[in-house]
């Protein structure tokens, strides 16, 4: 399994975090290519055109060096073209588009991205590196770095990260032993992706989450997901007091919650949306209750400081439905240096 420590050369290209359960020992640095990540997904190629980035005849919009535009984005369920889990019908946990369905959705993805107007997106429910290179594609040279978090599991749903600015390095923690309250172990459900990017000169290290959903609950193991995701961003703060340190994601809980008080307890990592309303934060419609389930967090010990004025919740046609074709609406922080 590749270890917390590993750091990876800056590259324009693809990134895909492997991990191998049987695997108990870090990989040597050079071992690793991340352009050639995706080489060992057996999925089929996707022969399909890419749509052309959002906006491709548009001039950018300038960016401004001393402001980060993060958004965390849960795109629901993107499955590739391969069952890997040998159970794909209808009814089924793993879905099976067909590839013009796959292209169609990645596409749709890609122009939510965009539509965003974000430097950083913290993607959640990517299954494989063929379904990010399918929006990494999608979304253009203007994007360069595309990491993910892949447990390797048949049919994972997992995180990754997105950017506009050069990748510096990548370490991952879902190798790191968490104790419930009840005092049993368990790890990450999903990695917690941790990404170094460099924005215009400032280091921003941004860490891409999805705790324990409510689904078939397991409360405890979304606690210990949250304090222990608490200590690591912590302790990667007080190393790197320079970097501007941001966790944010699907954390599948609210203001209030257990989760949420473990991530504030001490204060050191602050809430892009504390002191709003639940209501005005929800990015989550559950038999008609409004709940706020993803959030984005600084740690006050790194750089930069949010903009509050800034931080705002994307539905594309609120109540009905969430952002980007998914069933999450998705939230936008904006920090400056």
């Amino acid at each position: 399994m590749l270890r917390s420590a590993e750091m990876y050369p800056p590259r324009l290209a693809l990134a895909c975090c492997l991990l191998a359960a049987s695997c108990r020992t870090p990989a040597p640095t050079d071992a690793f290519d991340p352009i050639d990540a995706g080489a060992a997904d057996t999925g089929p190629a996707d022969t399909s055109a890419p749509d052309a980035p959002a906006d491709a005849a548009d001039v950018p919009p300038a960016r401004d060096p001393s402001r980060l535009r993060v958004a965390t984005y849960n795109v629901h369920r993107f499955f590739d073209p391969t069952c890997d889990s040998g159970r794909c019908a209808a009814g089924d946990y793993e879905q099976l588009p067909s590839p013009e369905a796959f292209a169609q959705r990645a596409g749709e993805i890609a122009r939510a991205i965009e539509r965003l107007d974000a430097d950083v997106v913290l993607l959640q429910e990517v299954e494989t590196a063929a379904s990010l290179r399918a929006i990494s594609e999608r979304l253009g040279p203007g994007w360069p770095t595309a990491v993910l978090g892949e447990i390797g599991t048949p049919a994972s749903v997992d995180v990754a990260v997105v950017s506009r600015d050069p990748l510096r390095a990548v370490r991952t923690h879902r190798d790191r032993a968490l104790q419930r309250p009840d005092g049993t172990r368990t790890v990450f459900s999903r990695e917690l992706l941790e990404v170094e990017l460099e924005h215009a000169g400032h280091a921003v290290i941004a860490f891409a989450a999805h705790l324990r959903s409510m689904v078939d609950d397991d409360p405890g193991r979304r606690l210990a997901e949250a304090q222990t995701a608490r200590e690591i961003v912590g302790a990667r703060a007080l190393e790197r007091p320079e970097a501007l340190l941001l966790l944010g994601g699907d954390l599948n809980d609210v203001p209030g919650s257990a989760t949420l008080a473990a991530l504030e307890s001490d204060g050191a990592l602050e809430r892009a949306t504390a002191g709003r309303s639940d209501e005005a934060i929800a990015t989550y419609l559950f038999h008609g209750a409004a709940l706020a389930l993803d959030h984005v967090y600084r740690a006050r010990d790194g750089a930069g400081a949010l903009v509050a004025a800034e931080v705002e919740v994307r539905w594309d046609a609120q109540p009905a439905r969430g952002y980007g074709g998914s069933d999450h609406a998705s939230l936008r922080a904006v920090y400056r240096w």
